[in-house]
């Protein structure tokens, strides 16, 4: 049984690699600032240590000695690039200092698929520059891996930052039949998308190489924007029709008009390939989130409004502030 320590452990990819590891039989300790909105503590870890990584003294308490393994998931997310920036940086400069002085036996930091000119992308690919400079001046035994596009059912799907196929599903699960809806762009940008249980196997594979990286992890499935609405649509048996609006703002949200994950050198040195369609994993994100949307809509008590006097009505969830206890 080995010792692992994931950190991010309370986000999207962090649980489900938690929960696979923890299945495997290993000892598992996440460390995040928030706990999972999904997963139970006890399907995904054996300890759950909720604070801040930009705390040195908070990463010396979670990695200790003997040590196996420690995935590094944890990132800042912030509109503000210099916060974002700044707490990344900090959050991966004081992983590496633990892991060298506690002496972890690997350590596989989550890169990305860089957005141009991002200052997101640019402190990834600065911390990956950091990571192997620990690998040759201190023999920190690191692999990196730049996940690209990964989606699947316990994302976060109420904030505006979710992943395209997560976006997509919620939009036509809450369409009625005969509508439209509406498709950031021209619909003919081109990307890929790789099913979170993939990516969990292909970066324990990674883990489990003599491979430092970095390595592409994704999906080469090429499907336009508009081809993946249309894959949605059939999978939810709804007669709808798709409007594409606003091609600039799709850009700023999800970066440049054509991406795909090239896994030339992860086939050369690994060998692992993907293999399930990315209709299966749309079909099963699908299913997870109609339950979702399902319970959310009989449990919430909304609050309707209409600003034309009855001829167009909204609703909303009520403000904190306008909740009150009835029992």
């Amino acid at each position: 049984m080995k010792k692992i320590v994931v950190l991010g452990g309370g986000g999207f990819i962090g649980g489900h690699l938690s929960k696979r590891l923890k299945e495997e039989g290993n000892h598992v300790r996440i460390c995040d600032i928030k706990k999972h909105q999904y997963f139970y503590q006890d399907e995904i870890c054996d300890e759950f240590i909720l604070g801040d990584l930009t705390d040195p003294k908070v990463v010396d308490l979670v990695i200790e000695e003997g040590v196996d393994e420690v995935y590094q998931l944890a990132a800042s997310i912030s509109k503000n690039d210099s916060i974002l920036i700044h707490n990344s940086v900090t959050i991966n400069l004081n992983v590496f200092k633990e892991c060298v002085k506690k002496k972890v036996k690997k350590v596989l930091y989550s890169s990305s698929d860089c957005k141009e000119n991002s200052e997101y992308g640019w402190e990834k690919l600065f911390s990956e520059k950091m990571f192997l400079s620990y690998h040759k001046n201190y023999g920190l035994n690191v692999r990196i891996a730049r996940l690209h596009n990964i989606f699947g059912p316990q994302e976060d799907w109420k904030v505006d930052r979710e992943k395209l196929p997560t976006a997509i599903c919620k939009k036509v699960i809450e369409s009625k039949n005969k509508d439209v809806i509406e498709v950031c762009g021209t619909g003919q940008q081109t990307t890929s998308f790789l099913y979170v249980d993939e990516c969990v196997e292909e970066v324990l594979k990674l883990m489990e190489s003599d491979f430092t990286g970095p390595v592409n992890i994704g999906s080469e499935e090429m499907v336009t924007i508009n081809q993946l609405a249309e894959l949605v649509i059939q999978i939810s048996g709804k007669d709808l029709s798709i409007k594409n609006i606003d091609g600039d703002k799709f850009t700023k949200k999800y970066g440049v008009k054509s991406r795909n994950s090239d896994n030339k050198l992860y086939r050369e040195k690994i060998g692992l390939e993907v293999s399930q369609p990315l209709s299966v994993g749309i079909t099963k994100t699908f299913i997870w989130m109609k339950s979702q949307i399902d319970t959310f809509e009989k449990e919430t008590l909304w609050i309707y409004e209409s600003p034309d006097g009855g001829k167009t009505t909204y609703k909303r969830e009520p403000l904190k502030i306008e909740r009150i206890k009835i029992n």
